[in-house]
C-alpha cells in the first residue's frame, strides 16, 4: 500500500508526488494555523481562583469616584503647558457621550504638534497627584499632502505624482474617540496577553491583603479617525472645533482593535497612502470585525484555487491534440481580456498578491493561443468532421454575438472619452476604456462555448477540473467583494461569470460523459480492438 499523495511508477524505481496535495496540505496547516491565532484573540483565558495572589483583577471593582479630563499641550511631558478642554467630574463609565469643546491655537503652534492628553483619575484630585491615573496621548495636528476636497472623486495625492517634492498641508484632527474596557476580567498576573501589557497600569491597594489591580484600559480609536474629520489649518487660524466622543469596548474587540491599528500604522512604511488607509479603516469599521477573518481565509483560498486551476489547465492543454470541440475566438478573447486587466492593475499599482498571479495568468493564456495556432491544420482537408463543425459553430456564435458587443463597446467608449478626456492621459483612456469593457462584458467569451456544447451535445472536450476551480475562485472572489466590501447594485452583477459556470454544469447534466467516444476522455479510453481469432 502506498500512500494517497504517491503515485508508484511502472518501473518501481521512485516516487512521485501530488503537487496538489501537497499544496492543498499546507494550505489546511494555514488555515488551521490562522484560525487558532485568532482564537487567540478572541478568547482570553481568565485567572483561575479570582482571589488568589497570582490574579489581577479590574481596578474598577472597587467602585472608584472617577473624573474624566482632557487637556491640549504642545508638550505633553510639561505640566505647566497643559490646558484643560474638557472635565467630567461624575465619569459615568457605562454612559456614552459626544462632547465638542473649542481649542485654542498658542503661537507656538506653527513650530509644534497639538497632543490632546486624556487622564481618568480620582474625582476631585489633579490627576498628576493621584497616583492610580490613567493617561493617553495623541495627535491633534499633522503635516501630509493635500487631500481632495469632501465629494471629489479622486485624491489630489495623484496631482502631484511626477514632481519632486509634493508641498505639504497641516491639518486638524477634529474628531477623537476614546474607548474603555469595562469588563470585569481578572487576568493572571504571570500570563497577560504580550498585546495588552502596553495599555495595562498594574496596581496594589491600600488594604491589608495587597490585592493587586489593574487601572483602566483605555484606547483612542484611530480606526474612526478618518479623513473626512481632517480640515485644513494655517499660521492664521486661531482656534478649532473638536468633538470628543467617549464609547465602551469589550476585551476581545479591545485586542483586535490594537493589532489592526499597529497593522494600519506599519503599512505607512510600506507606501499606503492616506486614502488607502481611510478605506481600509471604513472596510473595519463600517462592515465589523468578522472581515478580519474573511481578509485572512479569502485571499489563501482564493490563491490555492487559483494555482489548481493554472496547473490543471497547463497539463490540459499540454496533452490537446486537436481543436474539436474547443472554441478558439474564446480562447484569443480570453487571452485578450486578460492582458487588459494586467496593464489596468499596473497602470493601478495594485499589491503584488494581485499582479503575481495575473502575470502567471496572462503567460498562460499567450501560450495557450500559440498552442491553438500550432494545433490548427494547413488545410480544411485536413479536419476531421467534429472539427469542422466545431469551427462552423464557432463562428456562427461569435457573429450573433458581435450584434451585441460591438454597440456596448462602442457606448462605453465614448462615455469614457466625454467623462475621462480632461483627466487622465490617452494612455490611461484607452486602458480604462478597455477594461470597463472587459470587466462590464467579458463573461461573455464563455458564450461561443456553450453554444458549441449545445450542438455537439458534449461537454467532455473542456477540462471539468479548470473550470471547477475558476468557478470556485470566481465565487468566492464575488461573494468577498460584492456582498462584504461593496454593498448596494454591484451585488447582482458581480455573479455574472457565475452564471455562465451554472450553465456548463447544467449542461454537463443533461449531456453525460460517454466513456467509449475517443474525443471526449482521449485515446487511452478508447476500448481496444479485438485481436483475430483463426476463425475470423
Amino acid at each position: 500500500m502506498f500512500p494517497s499523495c504517491y503515485s508508484k511508477p511502472k518501473n518501481g524505481s521512485q516516487f512521485k508526488m501530488s503537487y496538489t496535495k501537497v499544496i492543498f496540505g499546507v494550505l489546511v496547516v494555514y488555515v488551521l494555523h490562522t484560525c487558532w491565532a485568532i482564537y487567540g484573540f478572541v478568547y482570553t483565558k481568565p485567572c483561575e481562583g479570582a482571589k488568589g495572589d497570582h490574579c489581577v483583577t479590574s481596578y474598577l471593582t472597587t467602585k472608584p469616584r472617577l473624573q474624566l479630563s482632557f487637556y491640549s499641550t504642545l508638550d505633553p511631558n510639561e505640566e505647566s503647558a497643559h490646558r484643560l478642554l474638557l472635565k467630567v467630574d461624575k465619569f459615568e463609565i457605562h454612559t456614552k457621550f459626544e462632547r465638542k469643546v473649542t481649542v485654542s491655537f498658542p503661537e507656538m503652534t506653527k513650530n509644534g504638534t497639538i497632543h490632546a492628553v486624556v487622564f481618568v483619575h480620582k474625582s476631585g484630585v489633579s490627576p498628576w497627584k493621584d497616583s492610580k491615573h490613567v493617561r493617553l496621548v495623541t495627535r491633534l495636528t499633522f503635516q501630509m499632502t493635500p487631500l481632495a476636497p469632501a465629494g471629489s472623486p479622486g485624491s489630489t495625492e495623484e496631482a502631484h505624482k511626477g514632481t519632486e517634492e509634493p508641498r505639504l498641508v497641516s491639518y486638524w484632527k477634529s474628531h477623537i474617540t476614546l474607548n474603555m474596557m469595562t469588563e470585569d476580567f481578572t487576568f493572571n498576573n504571570a500570563a497577560v496577553p504580550s498585546d495588552l501589557r502596553r495599555y495595562m497600569k498594574i496596581v496594589e491597594d491600600g488594604k491589608k491583603d495587597k490585592k493587586k489591580l489593574y487601572l483602566p484600559l483605555l484606547l483612542i480609536d484611530e480606526m474612526r479617525s478618518r479623513l473626512k474629520d481632517f480640515n485644513e489649518i494655517n499660521i492664521t487660524t486661531k482656534a478649532a472645533p473638536l468633538m470628543i466622543s467617549y464609547d465602551t469596548i469589550t476585551l476581545r474587540k479591545f485586542r483586535i482593535w490594537i493589532h489592526i491599528q499597529a497593522v494600519i500604522f506599519s503599512l505607512k512604511h510600506f507606501g499606503f497612502s492616506e486614502k488607502n488607509l481611510d478605506e481600509i479603516k471604513a472596510m473595519f469599521v463600517e462592515s465589523g470585525v468578522h472581515i478580519l477573518v474573511l481578509s485572512i481565509l479569502v485571499p489563501a483560498f482564493h490563491l490555492s484555487f487559483e494555482v489548481f486551476a493554472f496547473k490543471n489547465d497547463v497539463s490540459f492543454w499540454r496533452g490537446k491534440k486537436s481543436l474539436a470541440g474547443i472554441s478558439k475566438r474564446s480562447v484569443i478573447w480570453r487571452c485578450l481580456s486578460t492582458f487588459v486587466i494586467f496593464l489596468y492593475l499596473l497602470e493601478e499599482k495594485s499589491s503584488w498578491l494581485t499582479l503575481i498571479p495575473m502575470g502567471v495568468a496572462v503567460l498562460i493564456e499567450l501560450w495557450k493561443v500559440s498552442k491553438v495556432f500550432a494545433l490548427q491544420p494547413s488545410f480544411k482537408d485536413e479536419r476531421d468532421e467534429t472539427e469542422r463543425a466545431t469551427e462552423e459553430y464557432d463562428a456562427k456564435a461569435m457573429k450573433f454575438l458581435s450584434y451585441l458587443m460591438y454597440p456596448l463597446c462602442i457606448s462605453g467608449a465614448m462615455y469614457s472619452f466625454l467623462y475621462l478626456k480632461n483627466k487622465s492621459s490617452w494612455y490611461s483612456w484607452t486602458i480604462n476604456s478597455l477594461v470597463s469593457g472587459v470587466y462590464a462584458f467579458g463573461f461573455l467569451s464563455m458564450v461561443p462555448q456553450l453554444f458549441i456544447n449545445y450542438k455537439l451535445k458534449s461537454v467532455g472536450q473542456l477540462p471539468i477540473s479548470v473550470l471547477l476551480y475558476k468557478g470556485l475562485n470566481t465565487f468566492i472572489s464575488d461573494v468577498f467583494s460584492g456582498i462584504i466590501t461593496t454593498p448596494g447594485p454591484h451585488q447582482l452583477a458581480c455573479f455574472r461569470d457565475d452564471v455562465v459556470f451554472l450553465i456548463y454544469l447544467y449542461q454537463r447534466r443533461i449531456y453525460p460523459l460517454n466513456k467509449s467516444r475517443g474525443r471526449e476522455y482521449g485515446a487511452s479510453h478508447r476500448k481496444k480492438p479485438k485481436s483475430k481469432t483463426h476463425e475470423d
